[in-house]
């Protein structure tokens, strides 16, 4: 049990919930180990468990045909897999790829249901945090669209960094085509540019960020601008 206390600590969701929500959310989770590329979630499942990664992360990615596929948002320790849930609706919407293996806490949905009831202060955070993910939808909507593959793979990167809190990163050009949505050769090409302003290192499926506060330069604004929504919307506890 203490182990399990110590890792609700590591999701920003479930930090500094009050003792009995706390106890609450303890009683009905358990910790499961999430690998590399394991799909939880396919588009339409009927959602069964909740997931608040601790050291994990997890890509939700719009499936428009078998060869065209976006990542639209990204969960790890500051978020959540299921937050349709908290609106009642157990249907998912979009595919759920392990994008970096770790642990999660897990919740069966039924579980979660009867949480929201008496937990008001989580109920609170998580509907702040599906108002955060509302808004950084349409910022990515908009950012797919104008900005350029260069600065989309620097806001990308920069995601990617903070939920695996490494700066070496193993992503091949073919994966970072399908997150972003574009040819492999755009891909190539922004990371080469990347890399001529001393921003990354790349070599055969390994990315090194070597300036961060350069990357954030390179990320059109739209990086700072979501992690600002969120600190503003969910704050840390004091």
């Amino acid at each position: 049990m203490t182990s399990v206390f110590h890792v609700a600590d590591a999701n920003q969701l479930l930090a500094g919930l009050p003792n009995a929500e706390r106890d609450a959310c303890i009683a009905v989770c358990e910790t499961v180990k999430l690998t590399f590329g394991q799909v939880l979630l396919e588009p339409t499942d009927t959602i069964t468990h909740v997931y608040f990664p601790i050291d994990s992360f997890i890509s939700l990615i719009a499936i428009i045909d078998t060869d065209n596929r976006l990542e639209v948002a990204m969960a790890g320790r500051e978020g959540m897999l299921g937050a349709s849930c908290v609106l009642g609706v157990a249907e998912a919407p979009l595919m759920a790829l392990v994008q970096g293996a770790g642990s999660a806490l897990r919740i069966k949905a039924v579980n979660f249901q009867g949480l929201l009831l008496k937990c008001p202060v989580l109920h609170l955070r998580l509907k702040r945090y599906i108002y955060v993910v509302m808004s950084q939808l349409a910022h990515s909507a908009a950012c797919n669209h104008f900005h350029r593959i260069e600065a989309r793979l620097a806001r990308w990167l920069l995601m990617t960094q903070d939920r695996a809190g490494s700066d070496q990163l193993h992503l091949t050009h073919e994966f970072l085509a399908m997150m972003l949505g574009v040819r492999r050769a755009g891909i190539t090409l922004a990371a080469i540019a990347l890399q001529t302003r001393g921003l990354i290192r790349y070599h055969r499926g390994e990315i090194t960020v070597l300036d961060r506060l350069g990357l954030i330069e390179a990320s059109c604004g739209c990086y700072s601008k979501d992690k600002a929504l969120y600190d503003n919307i969910l704050p840390p506890p004091l």
